[in-house]
């Protein structure tokens, strides 16, 4: 029921993902008579019972509602009812596109952290030119010490590892420089704990260019930190799209010229779209859950939806538990 669109990207997205994945159920939790308004019109009644069932939620958590609020007057939201599914095993992840804060604030408070883990962490794709990377925390928490990184570098190497099907994952520690003597104390106290990790594939600082350089496959950060970079990435892309836009209207004999070179910067766009991308884990939490953007579109939300599916298949959070308890016998 979240986010800038609600059912008309939700419920297309949904009907489209058991399309592809005929093994898929999903559960639509919110207001039950305009979900089914909205399935009818999307000819979609007919998988009622098959791959698609309803639970009702009275309630809705609203975009600019205070997470402590929402938690302690909203437990009969979508949100809280969807989590509430995951924690008793009736549904294998809860995939989201409302509050943010609400969301993690939520999560934390009915499914708990793994043991081991202090905080849980958002952990997102970027875009590179190998391929893509992953990054967290990307907004979680923005205070976080040594041990808290070190905790979401184990994370992201177990989600990449499962996910990627990367056999040792390198990570990297973003840092404003690649010498040793750079940084503040938090940056370097982590340097020393995952240096010391036998299990982690750790490969030193990164800077942040080597974001998009596709330097390495996971790249740790304080969630303060990660937020601003993600938000000038996404505005740098943005931008340059702004850019070419404008550019093209230069003058007729550049429209002209335009046309030759479509196909091109359809292929631009779609490498720069962030849709593709959509969908963030909360790492470190007894349950999957997955927040999209809250402007997703269909394609989008549906992103979403299938990265809950292969973190679901993988069962991530038992893995990262494994991986958690392991480190700690050994520390």
């Amino acid at each position: 029921m979240g986010g800038d669109h609600g059912l008309k990207s939700v419920l297309p997205a949904a009907l489209a993902s058991i399309k592809a994945h005929p093994e898929l159920h999903l559960i639509l939790v919110g207001d039950e008579s305009q979900i089914n308004e909205d399935l009818k019109q999307l000819n979609g009644l007919k998988h009622l019972g098959k791959s698609l069932s309803i639970v009702h939620a009275p309630e809705q958590v609203e975009m600019d509602e205070l997470p402590s609020h929402a938690l302690r007057n909203k437990k009969n939201s979508s949100m809280r009812i969807a989590i509430n599914l995951v924690k008793d095993k009736k549904a294998a992840a809860c995939v989201s596109a409302g509050n943010t804060g609400a969301l993690m604030a939520t999560a934390k408070f009915v499914l708990k952290t793994l043991p081991g883990i202090d905080r849980p962490a958002i952990i997102s794709e970027m875009p590179t030119t190998k391929g893509k990377t992953r990054m967290l925390d990307l907004g979680a928490n923005v205070d976080s010490s040594a041990e808290h990184l070190f905790q979401f570098a184990i994370m992201g190497s177990v989600l990449v590892q499962a996910v990627d099907n990367i056999e040792k994952p390198s990570v990297g520690l973003l840092n404003i420089g690649v010498e040793e003597i750079k940084g503040n104390d938090q940056v370097k106290q982590t340097a020393h704990l995952l240096s010391a990790a036998q299990d982690i594939n750790y490969v030193g600082y990164v800077e942040g260019d080597d974001i998009f350089k596709g330097t390495v496959n996971v790249i740790v950060c304080d969630g303060f930190v990660g937020n601003v970079a993600i938000k000038a990435g996404e505005g740098m892309a943005r931008l340059m799209i702004h850019f070419i836009k404008e550019a093209y209207k230069k003058n007729f004999l550049i429209r002209c010229i335009s046309l030759l070179s479509l196909p091109v910067l359809q292929i631009l766009k779609k490498s720069l779209d962030p849709s593709q991308y959509n969908g963030a884990s909360f790492l470190g939490l007894n349950g999957i859950v997955i927040k999209s953007h809250g402007s997703a579109n269909e394609f989008a939300f549906q992103q979403a939806i299938e990265r809950a599916l292969n973190e679901s298949r993988n069962n991530v959070p038992h893995l990262i538990r494994e991986r958690v308890s392991s480190l700690l016998k050994q520390g």
